[in-house]
């Protein structure tokens, strides 16, 4: 099977939801032209990153009574959709979440497990944790989503590949952080890197969106990409500048690369769970 992937790397107006909805859907009426199958938004896609104290005011349910879900809902009767967004539950706790839409059904909604608050971050101050990291099925095949921070975090994205995940997305708003040796961004090379260690070491699609533009003096440095099963990249986005990046990538290569390098087949994940309750039980831990 073949897959049109669009990365619509984004630069969405903080605080501003009608406007950053009418962007995603300009957005996705752009990549139909295309003949997109897939399309994947940054974190927080119809928010901003700096939300902050607004964070009560731009969240969202994610139910067909919700205007702007629904419009989203409507939008992936198409074209499956991934997008950004404050989840607001019935208790009125408030996650960053992305959602997975498909034919007008959301099939998946993942919260953001881990929150930095370190450095320039204060994610934790805003929002609640997520509790779950959960492969669930597309037309495509099986998928697992994380945001941002999760995917620095080897366990996430080790847990969606033993439940059953073939292809990850990642999405983020990473920002701007140094330059390497070269002319590169440290935090980008960084980032892209792990993308690919997340490729060639679960033997899977790896697909990535990161946002654009300013906020509050952070600049994020785009750069998404798609990873194939070997650890190679398919496409790589333009730093900095908004793009639609369209790519089609051949799920027919997860049985090519598989039967050459049976990783998946050879994991031991009772083992991994023995010796992590082994250490979680030590006495005098």
């Amino acid at each position: 099977m073949r897959v049109k992937v669009g990365l619509a790397q984004s630069y969405p107006k903080l605080g501003d939801v009608k406007a950053n909805l009418q962007k995603h859907l300009d957005t996705i009426q752009q990549a139909s032209q295309q003949g997109v199958d897939l399309i994947v938004f940054p974190e927080l896609s119809m928010t901003g990153y700096q939300v902050q104290d607004l964070v009560p005011e731009v969240a969202i349910r994610p139910t067909a009574d919700d205007p702007t879900f629904s419009a989203m809902l409507h939008a992936s009767q198409n074209m499956d959709i991934i997008f950004g967004f404050v989840h607001e539950d019935t208790r009125q706790r408030f996650y960053t979440a992305a959602a997975y839409l498909s034919k007008g059904v959301c099939l998946h909604i993942h919260h953001k497990i881990y929150l930095p608050t370190y450095a320039m971050f204060d994610e934790g101050r805003y929002f609640d944790q997520g509790e779950h990291a959960r492969a669930f099925d597309t037309r495509f095949g099986r998928v697992g989503m994380l945001i941002c921070e999760d995917f620095w975090h080897m366990s996430p994205a080790y847990l969606l590949w033993q439940d059953g995940a073939d292809i990850l997305v990642f999405h983020s708003a990473s920002p701007s952080r140094g330059l390497d040796a070269g002319d590169r961004l440290s935090g980008s090379r960084w980032v892209e890197l792990v993308n690919q260690a997340y490729g060639s070491m679960f033997t899977n699609y790896v697909i990535h969106c990161n946002r654009v533009g300013y906020e509050d003096g952070k600049n994020f440095w785009g750069g998404s990409t798609i990873v194939d099963p070997d650890g190679e990249f398919v496409v790589h986005a333009p730093y900095f500048d908004e793009a639609l990046v369209v790519q089609e990538i051949d799920l027919n290569q997860l049985h090519r690369t598989r039967a050459r390098l049976p990783l998946l087949r050879d994991e031991r994940p009772e083992m991994v769970q023995r010796e992590l309750n082994r250490i979680l039980h030590r006495d005098g831990q």
